[in-house]
């Protein structure tokens, strides 16, 4: 048969009812050690010894060793009660003690349990001495402070990519429903409607790429392999070429080998939407700057351009799925807001440090440092 496991508590109470038998114990033992009579009654050691002499009249030698048996027996009873005294006693305080202690950690499982994804904003917040329980409510307030952070973003997040996926499929729809409806409708009109309808596909492709790419990044790294950062950066700055030279911004690349660890795919992406973002979020005529380097056991990427101003405290959102810089939503360039929070999900995943750093100028610097081996 299973025994019923035991609660904390009724673990305490033995704790505490073994360590005050035992401390009662010992006491007892160096008493009797130290003074061998302190157990005995004071009228057996009031008397000294005396020779052997006949009992008193009327009185036999068998009734005296009766009465001597049963004032010992009386004695043994007397102790085993005192005992069971202390046993109950030691019990009951040991429960006392432990309920009085366990009370904080009642209060905070009762108070966890209550807490769900509808009510994150609801907090332990226990007062009292800064013990550990205090510090355990304290760094669980924490812990549902960045669950309600991550329950908001991600139903933002959701928002945010229903809005955007349904608008490429709402545009391309009513130019099929407006051509179809034309009764004087002609071939090159067809052909039109045909073309801005595969334009707004493509942009919603991109967009279900881009989702799964940030996806990809958030689930973690599988197989960690080793990679050059400014091999990466070469053949994604010959893959931006073009568009740079069509906006006519120039790269200016300085890249000395950067070895690191981890997925070379994701590695690449993050380059990609770094240069992507710097050369689409540029001015006429302006500059972007790339440069890898190996520094202090990391392998470091740096990516700046010259754009429009960009507010410090806004360097956080832009980070964010979805946000741009101002209160445009809808761009012309094929951007979703979702370049930087690429970026950001696969350094996390990389252990990678991310530090972006707005120019007072106008534009973005931003530097990625990655671990060069996985313990690192």
């Amino acid at each position: 048969m299973r025994l019923p496991q035991r609660t904390l508590r009724t673990q305490l109470t033995l704790l505490y009812a073994a360590v005050f038998c035992t401390s009662a114990a010992a006491l007892a033992a160096l008493a009797v050690i130290f003074k061998p009579n302190f157990l005995v009654g004071s009228e057996c050691t009031a008397a000294p010894p005396v020779p052997h002499r006949p009992p008193p009249c009327g009185r036999s030698a068998d009734s005296s060793a009766i009465g001597t048996v049963a004032h010992d027996a009386s004695q043994n009873v007397a102790g085993v009660a005192m005992v069971a005294v202390l046993v109950v006693l030691a019990v009951a305080v040991g429960r006392l003690i432990a309920g009085r202690v366990l009370r904080p950690l009642r209060t905070i499982t009762r108070t966890a349990q209550d807490i769900s994804a509808r009510n994150l904003h609801q907090r332990l917040a226990l007062d009292g001495p800064g013990d550990e329980f205090r510090q355990l409510g304290e760094t669980l307030d924490g812990l549902f402070g960045r669950l309600e952070a991550a329950f908001q973003a991600q139903r933002n997040f959701v928002a945010n990519a229903s809005h955007e996926l349904r608008t490429p499929l709402t545009a391309g729809r009513t130019v099929l429903q407006v051509a179809l409806a034309e009764p004087d409708a002609t071939a090159q009109s067809l052909r039109s409607a045909c073309e801005k309808a595969l334009k707004w596909g493509d942009q919603q492709e991109r967009l279900i790429a881009s989702l799964l790419t940030l996806a990809g990044g958030e689930r973690g790294i599988e197989r960690w392999e080793p990679f050059d950062l400014a091999a990466i950066a070469r053949k994604v700055i010959a893959d931006h070429r073009h568009e740079a030279d069509r906006r006519d911004v120039h790269i200016d690349a300085t890249l000395t080998a950067a070895p690191a660890a981890g997925d070379p795919a994701l590695a690449e992406s993050l380059m990609a939407n770094l240069v992507g973002n710097a050369v689409r979020h540029n001015v006429d005529g302006g500059r972007v700057e790339i440069a890898t380097t190996a520094s202090g056991g990391q392998a470091v990427v740096t990516v700046g351009n010259t754009g429009p101003l960009v507010p410090p405290d806004e360097v956080d959102r832009l980070f964010q799925p979805f946000q741009r810089l101002g209160a445009q939503r809808i761009r012309h360039d094929g951007g979703h807001g979702l370049g930087l929070a690429i970026v950001r999900a696969i350094a996390r995943a990389h252990g990678a440090a991310l530090t972006p750093r707005a120019r007072p100028e106008g534009g973005l610097d931003i530097t990625v440092s990655f671990p060069r081996s996985r313990d690192t």
